[in-house]
């Protein structure tokens, strides 16, 4: 029996040693410092512009005092960034860049620099175009906090704006590069700025004009067109294509009553012929300012959408018209590309026989007739009058 007493002692003994050496060292190993992750500094974005390829691009961001943000490793950002041949194909070459002024330098250099890091995996594919803001304040004056805003998307391959991606995802410590194949230029003036001076968009001018008949100024279309924090498309008929459209439905009209076919067609041809036929009191009960404004807002959509974002098979997208009428379809939207470029697009009307066809020129404000980039939005020149019934 004390035999088994002791043995029982000595377990004891070795089992509460055991505890209190456990116990020490589990004490022991709780005071060891977590271990420090330190943050890389290198590359920042400022060192990927040390490229062979990117000599212009890097003097343009030197000049505009942008490189010590860009060298930063503390901060995220995105940079849409052309290579030497991209800028001297811009019109920007060296010399160029050295000579600008800064106010003008300053702001296109901004409009390529989104403050935070966005990879090509976290840009959608998706219509309309999803906007994301640059470090550029149009307005400065009119609110500290506004930021001109450009559209990445990786629909039909990878674009900002309506400029191709050339190469993706560049990485930095302190955010990603994309090189573009061109300069993106920031917009300078709003939709209505083109509308009201373009020589071939008087016909749709009247027409907004006419649609804001007795209307506080404050609702109008043209405050919508002038309003900084919209974000439209507005497909614009060409003047010949109002032309052809009130001359043909004149005619029908006076013959309808008995006019004969030749004197019908002669007085829709004067009728029609200038853009004052929206005020011209023999059709100011046809076109009134409800009626005109129905067929003005079939013509814009709610959102931005550059043509390479367009679906490749037709897509109905509702418009404007879709706030009065929730149930209208809409209208019809599709491109094709030839090569790495959009070589033909159209939008149909749901009572056109035909698709209208966009006139294709992405010559950037005020040459172009397609991808017209503005501060509110984005223009296509269209070459039919889209009917919504």
């Amino acid at each position: 029996m004390k035999y088994i007493m002791k043995k029982i002692k000595i377990h004891l003994l070795l089992a509460v040693s055991a505890t209190v050496i456990l116990s020490s060292c589990i004490k022991d190993l709780e005071k060891f410092p977590a271990p420090v992750v330190v943050q890389g500094t290198t590359p920042t974005l400022a060192t990927l512009l040390d490229a062979p390829d990117m000599t212009i691009f890097k003097a343009a961001i030197t000049r505009a005092g942008l490189m010590p943000t860009l060298a930063n490793a503390n901060l995220r950002y995105t940079v849409f960034g052309p290579n030497d041949a991209a800028m001297t194909s811009s019109g920007l070459p060296l010399a160029v860049v050295n000579a600008i002024p800064l106010t003008s330098l300053v702001p296109l250099v901004q409009y390529h620099i989104i403050p935070q890091t966005i990879t090509s995996a976290s840009i959608p594919n998706t219509f309309p175009n999803f906007q994301y803001p640059t470090i550029f304040n149009p307005a400065p004056a009119l609110s500290a906090l506004l930021r001109l805003t450009t559209f990445p998307s990786t629909r039909n391959g990878a674009w900002v704006n309506n400029i191709p991606m050339t190469t993706l995802n560049i990485q930095a410590v302190n955010g990603v590069m994309h090189k573009v194949a061109l300069v993106t230029a920031p917009p300078g003036r709003y939709l209505w700025d083109r509308i009201n001076i373009d020589a071939d968009m008087t016909y749709l001018k009247a027409a907004i004009q006419r649609a804001d008949s007795g209307v506080v100024a404050a609702g109008t279309l043209q405050a919508a067109l002038l309003n900084i924090g919209a974000n439209l498309t507005v497909f614009v008929p060409t003047n010949a294509a109002f032309q052809g459209l009130l001359t043909a439905q004149i005619t029908a009209y006076l013959v309808s009553i008995g006019t004969p076919l030749p004197v019908a067609q002669a007085t829709a041809a004067a009728l029609a012929s200038s853009p004052t036929i929206f005020s011209n009191p023999l059709v100011a009960n046809v076109l009134t300012p409800t009626t005109v404004k129905g067929i003005v807002v079939y013509h814009i959509l709610g959102s931005r959408a550059f043509t390479n974002n367009f679906p490749t098979t037709a897509t109905s997208y509702r418009t404007l018209l879709n706030g009065g009428i929730p149930a209208h379809p809409g209208v019809s939207l599709v491109c094709t590309f030839t090569g790495p470029g959009v070589s033909a697009a159209s939008v149909k009307g749901i009572a056109n026989g035909t698709a209208s066809n966009l006139i294709i020129n992405p010559t950037p404000d005020p040459g172009g007739s397609s991808d017209q980039h503005f501060l509110n939005g984005t223009i296509h020149k269209i070459n039919q009058v889209l009917l919504p019934q």
